[in-house]
């Protein structure tokens, strides 16, 4: 699958020509002609790399960029800031905006794609995390959990999972699905930067899958918090009938009406506190059995395992 990259300036004639030397080197290119249309396109298809001129009309390429960085599923988001030559202001407050680097106008195709194929070598390193959310994925979640069982410290591993998911995208579609995963992940790692310690880690399993490895007392603090924020957030989700109906009406394959209840978030927590964990398949497999029964609870909350 090809590289994108959105293109974001006011004059047509340069979008043109950056679109022609970019997709001759086998880019997709998306485009937009300001600020706040870059912003919209970011949030809904997140390209591979943001190449942003500074000065444009509605939203300049400054606060374009603070969005972006302020945002915490966009602020690995690598972005490049077309200056005008010589303008050397200009150049300082892109970078302090959070831009990675910059480019002045006017300049060689050659420069500006070295200058892309740089910017993308250096996030190369993010290509393992999961495309929707840009958690980190399943090899640094394997990673974590084995560097957290070879310290023999006691952790808690949070397996948060979201229930009645198949029948929201059903029903609202893919698009409206994939926001419900991001709006997730904002909640996962912002309750964990408010509530948790600074080592701990959030990723993204796949589909509605999440895990967050934490200390033990503050699982007790993270899970709560979790479930508040997620439940708060969810009126966003639905229309205002399904919302004041509590659920969402679909129809069965013989065509019988079926209410489904609104989405809820369950997570099963494993901690080595009261048994031995030897290995990650063995956290794993607890965690399924954890997320089943507080599945059954037909709410969202949270279990922790106490067996010995």
């Amino acid at each position: 699958m090809p590289l994108r990259v959105l293109v974001v300036d006011d004059e047509p004639d340069i979008r043109d020509v950056l679109k022609i030397t970019l997709e001759a080197e086998k880019y997709e290119v998306i485009e937009a002609e300001n600020g706040e249309e870059a912003i919209k396109i970011i949030t809904q298809k997140t390209p591979d790399l943001v190449l942003l001129d500074y000065k444009m009309p509605k939203m300049d390429g400054r606060e374009v960029c603070r969005r972006i960085k302020k945002d915490i599923l966009l602020r690995h988001l690598p972005i490049i800031m077309v200056t005008g030559k010589g303008e050397i202001t200009d150049k300082v407050d892109g970078i302090d905006a959070g831009a990675d680097d910059y480019i002045v106008k006017p300049f060689e195709p050659e420069e500006l794609l070295a200058h892309i194929k740089m910017i993308l070598r250096r996030t190369e390193i993010d290509l393992e995390a999961n495309p929707l959310t840009r958690l980190p994925g399943n090899i640094s979640i394997l990673n974590e959990l084995n560097q957290r069982l070879s310290s023999q410290k006691l952790f808690a591993v949070c397996y948060v999972d979201l229930d009645k998911f198949k029948a929201y995208n059903d029903t609202y579609g893919f698009e409206r699905g994939d926001n419900v995963i991001k709006e997730t992940a904002r909640i996962l790692l912002r309750t964990t930067q408010e509530l948790g310690n600074p080592d701990d880690f959030v990723g993204h399993i796949g589909g509605d899958d999440f895990v967050v490895v934490t200390s033990i007392p503050t699982a007790d603090v993270l899970c709560p918090g979790i479930i508040d924020n997620f439940d708060k957030a969810l009126k966003e989700f639905y229309n205002e009938i399904d919302w004041k109906n509590g659920y969402i009406t679909a129809h069965d394959r013989q065509g019988a009406e079926i209410k489904n209840p609104l989405l809820s978030i369950s997570i099963g927590v494993v901690t080595n506190e009261s048994r031995k964990i030897e290995h990650v398949a063995q956290i794993g497999e607890i965690g399924a059995e954890l997320k089943a029964y507080a599945k059954s609870q037909k709410k969202s909350n949270y279990v922790v395992d106490k067996r010995k």
